[in-house]
Formats: structure tokens, sequence, C-alpha cells
């Protein structure tokens, strides 16, 4: 079943509205520019909980080659839009001269009932991220799917790292955009429920005491999509590159599809295995494609190189079949270059040694946000 069926995937991506003379966010955008990009790109873009942020969704993606193709017209497309209306887009986790008190929130009334109800988290969550939709088998649980595939959750997230300044400054980590978006409820590592009933049952109770409207309201960093019969990477920063981009998107369809011809690949869980999951979350948003994983055993951790190197020895045939050996190239690129994080401190470290100040030199970084977002690379 698992190698009959085609894994078709999708990727969403959420980007910063920037005004390109001042480099910083604009705040209030006209209603005119989201009428615009759907008109030309239709359901494929909306609008976000703030202003200054815009989101796309692919099409339904058949393979890496149809990915490329979509992620590249649709970032360009957008693009051009934005550019009538003098502004520009920027694909990071969190922008770097961002400010969030500044921000105005989008007029939707669902956007208005969150802030009310998440106050200050809603207000603060300046951030955006890269979400992957993978189809699975027919009949396969999605849930138990998840939960195998959740050890793998930091090296995602060290892998797409793009967020670290906030509030115009160095804030230390490679991936600030988890610390923010874990001021939010049910976001983070989920826990082990048995299976899609157990996890339907969660969503179920929540619904029913009035914490939620549904299951799309658990925003942990891998889910079961409720409107799609896929199961959803949530927890990446969004990339900068498109490469990083599809490649990440690349590898987390060549794991999802081992997981479910290797049911019997399900190593035992204790009280432990979660918490060691968020230890190495930690790292990966700390330190980036530099960090050490490690696992209950206690065993030297294990550097982010050397558990990319296993997984794709894991994933060995599902690449073949899948046809993603192009796609996962990217993947050495960002161990030996750094992700779009390292670049952006690289960038700052370089104009602050030039002599320039705190925010000219995020003015360069953003400069370089912007030509990255849409380059084809």
């Amino acid at each position: 079943m698992s190698e009959a069926h085609d894994y078709t995937y999708g990727i969403e991506e959420e980007y910063f509205l920037v005004r390109p003379d001042a480099h910083g966010l604009a705040t209030r955008v006209p209603a005119e520019l989201l009428k615009q990009a759907r008109r030309e790109l239709g359901d494929s873009v909306a609008n976000e909980m703030l202003q200054s942020q815009i989101e796309i969704s692919s099409p339904i993606l058949r393979d890496a080659a149809h990915a490329q193709r979509c992620l590249t017209d649709l970032r360009a497309s957008l693009s051009q839009v934005a550019a009538r209306f003098d502004l520009g887009l920027v694909a990071a986790g969190t922008h770097p001269l961002g400010v969030w008190r500044e921000q105005e929130r989008s007029p939707r009334s669902r956007y208005r009932r969150m802030m009310e109800d998440f106050q200050i988290v809603a207000r603060r969550s300046l951030v955006c991220g890269l979400h992957v939709h993978v189809q699975l088998p027919p009949g396969v649980d999605r849930v138990r799917v998840m939960n195998r595939a959740m050890p793998w959750l930091p090296l995602f997230l060290a892998l797409s790292t793009s967020s670290p300044f906030w509030n115009r400054s160095r804030t230390g980590l490679l991936s600030y955009r988890q610390a923010v978006y874990d001021e939010w409820p049910r976001t983070g590592i989920p826990d082990f429920f048995a299976d899609e009933a157990e996890y339907d049952a969660f969503a179920a109770l929540l619904t029913r005491v009035n914490a939620i409207n549904d299951a799309r309201s658990l925003w942990w960093g891998i889910r079961p999509s409720l409107r799609y019969p896929t199961l959803e990477l949530r927890i990446a920063d969004c990339c900068t590159r498109v490469r990083d981009a599809l490649a990440i998107a690349a590898l987390y369809r060549c794991l999802l599809r081992y997981l479910v011809r290797t049911p019997q690949d399900d190593p035992p869980r204790s009280a432990l295995t979660r918490r060691v999951i968020d230890e190495n979350r930690w790292r990966a948003k700390r330190f980036g494609t530099e960090a050490k994983f490690f696992d209950e055993s206690g065993a030297e951790p294990e550097p982010l190189p050397q558990a990319l190197t296993r997984l794709r020895a894991l994933c060995a045939d599902d690449i073949r079949a899948l046809d993603c050996a192009d796609a996962l190239a990217p993947l050495d690129a960002i161990i030996a270059e750094g992700s779009s994080a390292h670049v952006q401190l690289a960038l700052y470290r370089e104009q602050r040694e030039r002599g320039l100040g705190r925010v000219a030199s995020l003015d360069a970084v953003v400069d370089w946000l912007r030509a990255a977002t849409v380059v084809a690379d």
C-alpha cells in the first residue's frame, strides 16, 4: 500500500510585508492588495492575523519539480502584487526590525476574537512559519505515524531556523519564533496519543467545554489536519531561501513514507520520551544547525549533521522511490553554510564591524532577506 501511494503534499508559507524605503513592517496594508492577489493567485493567498503578514498555500504537489515551480512562482507573483503598493516580501521567522506593539490586526472577525481571547499573546505573535502537509495512504492512522515522527521534529526546526532577531535586537537564539510561539496554549511537542480516536476525543473534549472551536486550534509542531487527510509539519520557521523550504518539505515527505512502510520500527516510549524531544527542541531553537541531540539512553549527543545523515540513510529507499535526491541536495548547503539565521547574524556582525549602528546593520539584514526571498536558487 505504501509503495503504490504517491504521498502528495502541500506547502504553506507566511511572509512579512515590508516597506522597502524604511525596511520596517507595513503595519497598515491596503485591503486592495489582498483583493488583487486573490484575483491573480486565487485561493493560494490569504491574510494573516496581523496586517503586516500574508500567507500562501500551494496546490496539491505531486513531485519535487512541481513543488519548485509552484513555490517559486507563488513567491514571485505575490512579490509583484506587493510591489504595486510599494511593499516587499520577507520570508523569515521574525522580522529583524519588527516591533510587536506597532502592529495592527487584520479586520476579519476571527482575528478580532483571537485578540480578545489571547490578549498580549496574540498581539506579540509577530512570527511566520512553514507548514508542510503530506497525504498518507487510506487506512493509515495518522496519529500513530505522528508519534513515531516526533523525535525528528527538532531536526526539522534546526534546519529551518530563520529568526535570530526580535524587537531590533539579537536574541541569542536561532529560532526566537519558537520562543514566541511557546506563549500560546497547545503548541510545541504534542503528547503521545494512542491513535486518532484518542486524539479526536481530546479535541472533542476541548470543544465541548468551549476551550476551542475545533481541532484546528491544536497548534502543535505536528498534527493530523482537520481539513485534509494529511499529517502537517508546523514546527519549522519560514525559510528565507525557497530551496531550503523545498528541501525540508521533501525530507518530511520521505520520512513519512519510511514510517508508513516500516510500522515495526516503533521504539518503546516512556515518561521521559516527550521531555527528551522537548529538550532537543530547545537545543534546535538555541543553536540551530550546531545543535547536538540526545536520546533516553544517555549516549553521547549526536550533532545535527550526523543525525541528518542517519535520517537520510533510513529513508534511502523512499528518497529513490519519490525521486527526491536532487530536492534534498540543499540540505548539504544548510549544513555547510548555515540556515538563514546564520546568514543574518553573519551579515549583522559584518556591518557592525564596519562601524554601522545597530539599526543600520539590521537594515542590511532586511535587504538580504528581501532579495533572497524571491530569488529562485
